[in-house]
């Protein structure tokens, strides 16, 4: 078989289906897939929501306490996760035969439906309020996606992290703030792309580095200023001129700083110990195409993946999958020795799992529904073995056969993802927001729900305008006052108009000499992904006069940055 051009059923666009793609479509035996990989990606992670939190009533038995929640009120039957996760209900209770005169997605959905759904997705935390997807962690506030995190608050993917607030997928650092995909660092401010850094502020690229400010590309470098070395004594007094605790001072430090970094090469992609792989923040890969944010390392013949994790072999069409896995497509949060599973969300410790969500320590599953410890089930009904094998390929057949359509016309047989109407979250509410944002008339257009801002009203104790320039001017009774977000709900940034500072906050805040944000903490976290490139690639070739070398890059050709390939780059930086 060769390579094939297609046109994708929702974009329209052409898209190319590799022989690669075709040797694993066969693998696993599942059609080529009918839309292209960025619109799969953003209909896989439209079944994600990380940080829309409401407040609402448990609806498990005898329960009646309000909890914050993932599903909005009246959205689905949800339980807090003590009780999902216990043992007074039974998913089996919800099952039912399949009916070969139904289309199967609009049975699953029925199931899907009536089954308790968590209110969060959390394990194993301790004193924190307001998170969700995050494990192994305590005393964080705002956080989500993340692991092994203490003290972290506004943070989305922390690692290893302490005591730092508003980062995103960073690890083992500690006292940071604004921070955008940094390791093993401490005291950084307004950095990006930073690893073994101390005590500096205002970097990009900059390794092994202390003491700097205003910075890019250094290495192993102390008492610099935009690029420029100082001695300490100098070094210390131009910092204290410079001033980044007062507001104002800060803003044209970063306009000087955002110009400086035109000044200076870009790598073509943040890729280490990688053999035939593209994408971008990749470690130690073999074989890997189209993979972002791949940090942990040992990965192999994958495509199509985004925050992949450590162990992952066959893996295509992957959102937040990682840990041990083998033989994965279409995806979502697949992890933690999972094998053969398709189609599927939420899946740990399992193999053999079709279309199912919310399934952990199971095999052989098709189209179920929070189920633990089950085999041979399927809409979460028990059958044998023997059962179980005969039906399941009638049941594909049937999906061929009857495929279900949705309101845009696209059909959805076997082999495709969950249709985006079945999606209990609205687009706008959802990771996809984040990474392909849309605007309303967009999402409507292509399916999707859409949140409406909600009218809030709030009493503004503080102005945006109003709030002090220098965090020595601001006093102690801020802590929950509501204060004005600048975008005033203006953007496309699921901006809650107000925010408040809470006491740790503010402690922190006045320790590290920062002035205080104008922004609330959904507009922040924006404004940390706008720093990072698409999830896309574009073949270029290097910027560096009399090279030759090509490469796929997230940088598009109509952006402004010097790019290099990695000989030259490290020719110029190291």
């Amino acid at each position: 078989m060769k390579e094939e051009t297609r046109i994708c059923q929702n974009c329209k666009k052409d898209f190319t289906i590799e022989l690669e793609d075709f040797n694993f479509y066969e693998k696993i035996k599942v059609p080529a897939p009918t839309w292209c990989w960025s619109c799969r990606m953003a209909r896989r992670m439209n079944f994600r929501n990380e940080r829309t939190l409401y407040k609402r009533k448990c609806d498990a038995r005898d329960h009646n306490e309000e909890i914050f929640s993932a599903y909005s009120p009246n959205n689905g039957i949800v339980y807090d996760q003590k009780s999902w996760w216990g043992d007074k209900w039974d998913p089996m209770n919800y099952g039912a035969p399949y009916d070969f005169a139904s289309n199967f997605f609009r049975q699953f959905d029925d199931l899907f439906k009536k089954v308790p759904k968590s209110n969060l997705v959390n394990k194993n935390i301790t004193s924190c309020e307001y998170v969700n997807w995050l494990d192994d962690s305590k005393n964080c506030y705002l956080a989500f996606g993340g692991g092994f995190a203490e003290n972290v608050f506004y943070g989305n993917r922390p690692f290893n992290c302490k005591d730092s607030i508003d980062i995103y997928f960073c690890s083992k650092i500690e006292f940071c703030y604004e921070g955008v995909n940094c390791q093993n660092s401490y005291k950084l401010f307004f950095v990006e792309n930073c690893n073994n850094c101390v005590e500096s502020c205002l970097m990009y690229d900059c390794k092994n580095c202390s003491n700097c400010f205003g910075c890019v590309d250094l290495r192993n470098k102390s008492n610099c200023i935009f690029n420029v070395q100082y001695s300490k004594e100098d070094y210390d007094k131009k910092l204290g001129e410079l001033n980044p605790g007062n507001f104002q001072n800060l803003i044209q430090s970063k306009k000087k700083f955002e110009e400086l970094k035109l000044k200076y090469p870009r790598k073509f992609a943040n890729i280490i110990n990688v053999q035939n792989t593209t994408g971008d923040y990749i470690l130690d890969a073999k074989n890997c195409h189209y993979i972002f944010d791949c940090a942990d390392g040992k990965n192999e013949d994958s495509k199509f993946g985004f925050w992949v994790g450590a162990g992952m072999r066959d893996m295509y069409d992957g959102v937040a999958c990682g840990v041990r896995g083998e033989l994965l497509y279409e995806n979502v949060s697949a992890a933690h020795s999972v094998a053969k599973t398709y189609f599927s969300i939420q899946i740990r410790g399992s193999q053999d799992i079709y279309y199912s969500i919310d399934c952990h320590d199971s095999h052989h599953l098709f189209a179920s529904v929070a189920l633990r410890d089950k085999q041979y089930c399927i809409l979460n009904k028990q059958y044998t073995k023997e059962q179980y094998e005969a039906l399941v390929p009638k049941i594909i057949e049937h999906m061929n056969t009857m495929p279900y359509i949705d309101r845009e016309g696209r059909v959805y047989k076997y082999g495709e993802f969950f249709p985006s109407e079945l999606s209990p979250f609205c687009y706008n509410e959802t990771i996809a927001q984040e990474y392909f944002p849309l605007t309303k008339e967009e999402a409507l257009k292509q399916g999707y729900k859409w949140k409406d801002r909600e009218e809030r009203n709030y009493n503004i104790d503080i102005k945006t305008n109003d709030i002090p320039d220098d965090i020595k001017e601001v006093k102690e009774d801020i802590v929950g006052k509501i204060i004005e977000c600048e975008h005033q709900g203006t953007c496309n940034e699921q901006c809650t108009e107000a925010f408040k500072i809470i006491g740790a906050e503010l402690q922190f805040y006045q320790r590290m000499n920062l002035p205080l944000p104008r922004l609330c903490p959904n507009c922040r976290h924006y404004q940390r992904l706008k720093q990072r490139n698409p999830l896309n690639l574009w073949h270029r070739k290097c910027m560096k006069a009399g090279c030759s070398n090509e490469f796929e890059t997230s940088y598009s050709p109509d952006r402004p940055e010097i790019v290099y390939c990695e000989k030259c780059y490290q020719g110029e930086v190291y």
